[in-house]
Parts: C-alpha cells; sequence; structure tokens
C-alpha cells in the first residue's frame, strides 16, 4: 500500500467549489418555490450594493447608446434589438464575477462581443424576426379597427367608435399573448449562450423551457416589479438608476436559482 505524499499539493475540488458555474448545471432549469421571486430581487439587489456607482454608470450608458440609437432612422432601433442580448451577455458575465468576489467593471457592457458574439447576435435577430412577423400578423388581423381609431374615422359613430377601440384592445392582448412566449424563450438566452455555450435555438429552447416550469415564481416577481416600476418612475424617473441595474442583477439571480441544483 502506498503512502501518502505530505507534501503533494490538495486534491480537493477546489476549481469546482470556487466557480459558481461548474458541477451542477440543470438543462432546461428545474421548478423552484413561488417565494424565490421576491429572492431573486433580493440577491440582484444585494449585487447592486456591492458597487452601485459602477451599476449606475453601466444604466446611463445604456439609456445614452437607446437614445443614439434611436436618432438613427429604422436601423438604429433594428440594431439595438439585434444587440441587446450581447450587452445583456455582459452584463451576465459582470454578475458572474461579483458573486466570485470579484468587481464589476465598466468593460462588462461591451463583454459580450467579446464572448460569442455571433450566437448572441443570432438570439436577438430571431427576437427581432418573430417580433416583426407577429406585429405584421396582428396588423392585419386587427389592422382596419386600428386604422379607424388612428385617422378618427369612426368619430362619428359612437357605436363604430366602441368597436374600433375594442379592435384594438384585442390586437394588443393578442400581440402580448403572443410576445410572452417570446420574452420567455429570451429571458436566460444570453447567459445560457455565453456560460454554456448553447447555439442560440438551444438556448431559447432552454430558456422556454426553465421560465414554464416557473410560472407561480415568476408572476410572483413581476407582480413585485410592476409596483417597484411605479414606485421608481415617482422622482422624474431618477428612480430607475437603481431599479434597471437590481432587474438585470435578478436576471442572473434567477438564472442561477433556477439552472443550478445548488445555486449560491
Amino acid at each position: 500500500m502506498s503512502t501518502p505524499n505530505p507534501y503533494a499539493a490538495p486534491r480537493a475540488a477546489v476549481a469546482d467549489a470556487a466557480s459558481p458555474q461548474a458541477g451542477n448545471f440543470v438543462p432546461g432549469g428545474r421548478g423552484v418555490p413561488a417565494a424565490n421571486g421576491w429572492a431573486w430581487i433580493a440577491q440582484g439587489w444585494s449585487l447592486f450594493k456591492r458597487q452601485p456607482g459602477m451599476w449606475i454608470g453601466i444604466v446611463v450608458a445604456l439609456a445614452v447608446m437607446s437614445v443614439v440609437a434611436a436618432m438613427i432612422p429604422f436601423i438604429g432601433s433594428l440594431a439595438l434589438m439585434v444587440l441587446f442580448p450581447v450587452f445583456t451577455a455582459g452584463l451576465m458575465l459582470g454578475c458572474r464575477d461579483l458573486a466570485e468576489g470579484g468587481e464589476l467593471r465598466f468593460g462588462h457592457l461591451f463583454a459580450g462581443f467579446r464572448e460569442r458574439l455571433g450566437p448572441l447576435a443570432a438570439v436577438g435577430g430571431i427576437y427581432l424576426g418573430v417580433t416583426i412577423a407577429i406585429a405584421l400578423v396582428v396588423g392585419l388581423v386587427t389592422g382596419a379597427s386600428m386604422f379607424a381609431v388612428m385617422s378618427g374615422g369612426a368619430g362619428a359613430d359612437p357605436a363604430a367608435a366602441a368597436g374600433a377601440v375594442a379592435g384594438v384592445a384585442l390586437a394588443v392582448l393578442v400581440m402580448l399573448a403572443l410576445m410572452i412566449p417570446l420574452f420567455m424563450a429570451v429571458w436566460f438566452a444570453a447567459p445560457l449562450v455565453v456560460f454554456h455555450e448553447r447555439s442560440a435555438l438551444e438556448a431559447m429552447k432552454e430558456s422556454f423551457s426553465g421560465c414554464l416550469r416557473n410560472i407561480v415564481p415568476f408572476l410572483f416577481y413581476g407582480v413585485i416589479l410592476m409596483v417597484l416600476s411605479v414606485v421608481a418612475s415617482i422622482p422624474l424617473g431618477l428612480g430607475w438608476l437603481v431599479l434597471g441595474p437590481v432587474m438585470a442583477a435578478s436576471v442572473y439571480t434567477a438564472y442561477r436559482d433556477i439552472f443550478f441544483r445548488q445555486p449560491v
């Protein structure tokens, strides 16, 4: 029987313990308790508190880029939608570094351009394409009613006006019903692509699965965020300088909770 070498390096799984990404990933996600919807926000707040100044600076930079993009006719808004998962991936990388005891840096905002840019942009392209398709379908189905309201042609006939308004309301509900599954497919796509090397379609499929298994926690999460959004909007919208980063960080904490058996 060989004698252990007292001078040998420790053989414990230090790497697995050090990295919150190692060891217990659950493909497709797992169901978690409803109360975890609040825990995602609370943990997001905890990540925000570690470097609030840097988080606010990143949010301001994103807002400025969004305004500049919106000023470029047609192309700017489309490009922003395609690149949205790329920026999200950078924030997820920043959240991971914070969770591991590191620092959030301004460069994290653009880290997605260096990590899996192709699949991330593909997620954005699919999101853009499906959004346009949904808008076209809804527009074709309810276009006459919407045109009547927008042109004011139904104003002389109260019954026609009421019908037109109902048509617009129906269009909004139909579009919302079609967009929710798309949001579910995109919600966790960025971290799944950048951390687990999923293709765009694989990441969107697993993201949808993870959200579908946690409908109740997400309802709880959504109600809380709705209340916080109202509060954040009261002081000239300045509260969004805090709520925006907390929401971004909560995507990471929810991903960790749903896609790992023992979230850190």
